[in-house]
């Protein structure tokens, strides 16, 4: 890894303090996992990771869940474990392809919290986003929301500094209305999305993990980008899970980037319509890795 990255990113955490002023066990009583995703893009992490230590309440652990990036993501991350309050593991598989789903699965296997908070490593929190999810963290339920995406002048000019401002962000935010945080509104519209199943941002949500664990976590026969969240919450709402949706909470925003291939987006969506026609619940290619007659799906 090139020093110059660290210096550019790395050398001022000893600097950064994390504004919480209590035990993440005083502020809740169910630990609590957050689960960020990334793949060889540390810069990108960077700003992720130091939201994180901007939250008002911090979750009990922080599981990097990393699709096979390479010496510079695994130097980033040990150089924040050292400042951390929180511990910070990393779960790493070889560099196989896109396998977002086989990743995850091993983050949640990985996870000592009963309760998964699940974001994307591109993606750069609100001081009150753990808060929000804790507050409307509710047995029989799991949770989406939105993101708000960031124009990509504004975007660069984080991605080069390393750093970011609150109010410059939903300054150059592109749908204005995601950045807005208001509690009491969510409350009245928490329901607004219960009976769509599709629905869901994988780089926003939160679920039990006894609940990822039932269902078998995610459905690793999805390669390539898009739609194995869609079937994950496709499979929780057959279980019976009813979905909560934050609107004016949970607020993080997207970091621009070039988009990932389409290539397999049909292919990917087919399997989420069968899982929704055939009202799937368990798929034997997940965490726990069955023959397909080992277990029969309902």
């Amino acid at each position: 890894m090139k020093i110059s990255f660290l210096s550019k990113f790395v050398v001022n955490l000893r600097q950064i303090k994390s504004p919480f002023t209590h035990s993440p066990s005083s502020t809740h009583t169910m630990k609590t996992s957050l689960i960020i995703t990334t793949y060889n893009s540390p810069s990108y992490l960077t700003l992720t990771l130091k939201s994180v230590l901007n939250q008002t309440v911090m979750p009990d652990e922080v599981i990097i869940a990393d699709d096979g990036s390479g010496d510079e993501t695994r130097e980033l991350i040990d150089s924040f474990r050292k400042i951390f309050p929180v511990k910070l593991v990393h779960v790493w598989h070889p560099d196989e392809g896109f396998r977002l789903a086989a990743i995850r699965n091993k983050a949640i296997a990985k996870a000592s919290g009963e309760y998964i908070i699940q974001i994307d490593g591109d993606i750069i929190l609100h001081p009150e986003f753990i808060a929000d999810h804790l507050k409307y963290a509710t047995k029989g339920c799991f949770v989406g929301a939105s993101r708000t995406f960031v124009k990509q002048n504004y975007s660069e000019k984080m991605l080069r500094s390393g750093q970011f401002d609150y109010a410059k962000l939903k300054e150059n935010s592109k749908n204005k209305l995601n950045s807005i945080r208001i509690p009491m509104l969510t409350s009245l519209l928490k329901y607004q999305r219960s009976h769509d199943k599709l629905t869901i941002r994988g780089c926003n949500m939160a679920y039990w993990k006894e609940d990822a664990i039932k269902i078998n976590g995610y459905n690793e026969a999805f390669k390539g980008w898009g739609s194995e969240d869609c079937d994950f919450s496709v499979r929780l709402s057959n279980l019976g899970r009813k979905k909560l949706w934050l609107k004016f909470s949970a607020i993080e925003y997207h970091t621009f980037h070039p988009e990932n291939s389409r290539e397999q987006k049909s292919t990917n969506r087919s399997m989420v319509e069968d899982a929704l026609s055939r009202h799937l619940t368990y798929v034997t290619d997940g965490i726990v890795k069955e023959k397909p007659d080992e277990r029969q799906t309902s």
